[in-house]
């Protein structure tokens, strides 16, 4: 396979679909009342600094990531959680079913959650994640990338997504990045790298905004 001929069809999204019809929901409010909540208590700064959970520093390329959230309309989505989780340098999650002949990093969990500020926008620290094989396909690597979760108005608003880094060179080759059809839909999904939003000494800077869009185009 090449970057020309494309990756096969990703229809790993077809066996998570749901199998059961779908339950109506009469009174959309009280899906509120029972769904998880959060507080503002609850968030803290540390974690939204991934690379400082742990006594000791995790090893890797340390990186910040930000970006604003917005609706349709260009207002910014304010005081709404954002949680992200990735793999390690070395391309691990530190999860038990996460088995890759990679080590895992004591100080280094990958997981982090803030909450928008009143322009809409986020902010983590974290390191650059590693690529990693798909699966007994040995020549089938991910390209490193991101999880992100966002929360809109609502819990039943819920997005999750990821995202890539720019001039990665495994993209091309990724199904679940090809899953998206459209080009120009796929670029949305990789940061630029944007010096101004760089550390010095410490970490590069990446941006990357998101529009929740629940309604119809």
């Amino acid at each position: 396979m090449t970057a020309t001929d494309g990756p096969e069809p990703y229809t790993g999204a077809l066996s998570r679909q749901p199998r059961n019809a779908l339950v109506v929901v009469d009174d959309p409010d009280a899906v509120e009342l029972t769904g998880p909540v959060f507080g503002t208590a609850d968030v803290t700064e540390s974690d939204a600094d991934l690379t400082r959970q742990h006594p000791g520093q995790p090893l890797g390329e340390r990186i910040t990531v930000t970006g604003r959230v917005q609706d349709r309309a260009g207002r910014p989505v304010r005081g709404q959680l954002v949680e992200i989780w990735q793999a390690n340098a070395a391309g691990r999650y530190a999860h038990r079913r996460d088995q890759h002949d990679a080590p895992l990093d004591p100080n280094f969990t990958g997981a982090g959650r803030c909450l928008t500020d009143e322009q809409g926008r986020y902010r983590f620290t974290t390191i650059r994640p590693g690529a990693y094989p798909w699966g007994g396909n040995s020549r089938s690597w991910r390209p490193a990338h991101i999880h992100f979760s966002l929360f809109g108005t609502a819990f039943t608003q819920r997005l999750v997504t990821q995202m890539y880094f720019p001039g990665d060179p495994l993209l091309p080759l990724d199904p679940i990045w090809h899953a998206v059809r459209d080009a120009a839909d796929r670029q949305r999904l990789v940061a630029a790298y944007d010096p101004e939003l760089s550390v010095p000494g410490r970490s590069l800077g990446y941006r990357w905004d998101v529009v929740l869009d629940a309604g119809p185009r």
